[in-house]
């Protein structure tokens, strides 16, 4: 959308752990009396007082009462601002009246969803009221799954540009991580996993690698479910708990690109754990690992700034094709992937709407499929991200 509004973001859900550091982020790269106006917006005054008092945030940024309970109050905050950043989740519980409210006023979103079933959901009950109203509504603006959509398009860019077409196999590998899945990540897979045990297809929609691409299907993908050795790659390789989602979002970019990366592409998602007996039952033990769903952490919790900080992620994408072609990008994070280096991506992918009303029509997308090219710029130059082709 291009009016403009009293507000350009406001971060909703401003008091919870990865707001207050989305507003300590928006505070730090561009201040309160620059060219990007935002507001915190949250449930009690009192709450949103205190943080920005505790976060070191100048008065001058507005405050907004916006509560998921009461919709007077959502709407009211939907028509005053052109972005809407949004980190009250589990977004199947406390997202689709601020998703429906914002295609119909043509306010654009941005959240940190990895909830397929309840985004697919949203495709259907509001994508042509976005495209109708000029919203553009970005899920999965954090660690799922801007590393992964934005990997694979950097790398298909470069293929495009040294052999002259798409690379029809990608292969997405999470080579190094030291941080932790958010609380509120967690909270949402746990939500998710109720859902599925009492709601009829939800299941299927899950485990569709093409579960987001409104009916269009591609080739069969490989599940990634069991560990492998990959020779070509040196290494054995594990699932990786983000897959499932990331998956499902670079399919969806490649859709919104109009198959871009190919009508016949192939992707799939794992993590190194190295060679030999050591890499074989490592792969093996985290294949069995269960403890994301077991995990205490709730919304709201997480790391102090020391464990944040000495956080990162390096993830390979190697893509092919049958002649031997072979390109490689790196992609790496300076901050742990839940907290700080989510942060920084979502607050990036706001103001990237924000300054760019016209680099995509309304609609719901992936960040791949509507500003790939201008956020991976933001990225690299504020976020603390890299985007690299590698040998």
């Amino acid at each position: 959308m291009s009016e403009q509004r009293e507000y350009g973001i406001v971060v909703y859900g401003a008091t919870g752990y990865t707001g207050r550091l989305v507003c300590e982020y928006l505070n730090k790269q561009y201040g309160v009396n620059g060219d990007v106006v935002w507001a915190m917006a949250g449930r009690s005054l009192e709450k949103l007082q205190s943080v920005r008092g505790e976060m070191g945030i100048p008065k001058e940024v507005p405050l907004i009462i916006a509560d998921a309970g009461d919709q007077q109050t959502v709407d009211a905050m939907v028509a005053n601002t052109n972005v809407v950043l949004t980190t009250v989740g589990p977004y199947q519980l406390y997202g689709s009246d601020l998703v429906k409210a914002c295609a119909a006023a043509g306010t654009d979103y941005v959240d940190l969803c990895g909830e397929p079933a309840w985004m697919h959901e949203m495709i259907a009950a509001h994508g042509d009221s976005a495209k109708a109203s000029g919203a553009r509504i970005l899920f999965s603006c954090g660690f799922d799954s801007i590393p992964f959509d934005l990997g694979v398009y950097f790398l298909q860019q470069a293929a495009k540009e040294k052999l002259g077409a798409a690379l029809p196999r990608v292969k997405g590998r999470v080579r190094a991580m030291k941080g932790t899945f958010s609380g509120g990540t967690l909270a949402s897979f746990k939500e998710t996993m109720k859902a599925a045990a009492k709601t009829p297809g939800m299941v299927e929609i899950l485990t569709n690698p093409f579960a987001l691409t409104e009916g269009v299907a591609g080739p069969k993908q490989p599940s990634g479910a069991a560990p492998v050795f990959e020779e070509e790659l040196g290494s054995w390789s594990a699932p990786f708990v983000m897959a499932s989602i990331n998956t499902k979002n670079v399919h969806r970019s490649n859709f919104l690109l109009a198959h871009e990366y190919g009508a016949d592409f192939v992707y799939d998602e794992m993590m190194f754990t190295g060679p030999g007996d050591q890499g074989e039952a490592t792969a093996k033990a985290v294949a069995a690992d269960k403890s994301m769903a077991q995990s205490p952490l709730k919304p709201g919790e997480g790391p102090s700034k020391e464990e944040r900080e000495a956080g990162f992620y390096d993830v390979l994408f190697v893509g092919s094709n049958d002649k031997g072609d072979v390109i490689k990008v790196g992609v790496k994070g300076d901050k742990d992937p839940g907290y700080g280096s989510t942060s920084k991506m979502i607050a990036e992918s706001a103001v990237c709407l924000l300054k760019n009303p016209e680099a995509a029509s309304g609609g719901i997308w992936t960040p791949g499929g509507a500003i790939a090219s201008l956020l991976i710029d933001r990225l690299q130059s504020n976020a603390g991200l890299t985007f690299k082709i590698e040998d």
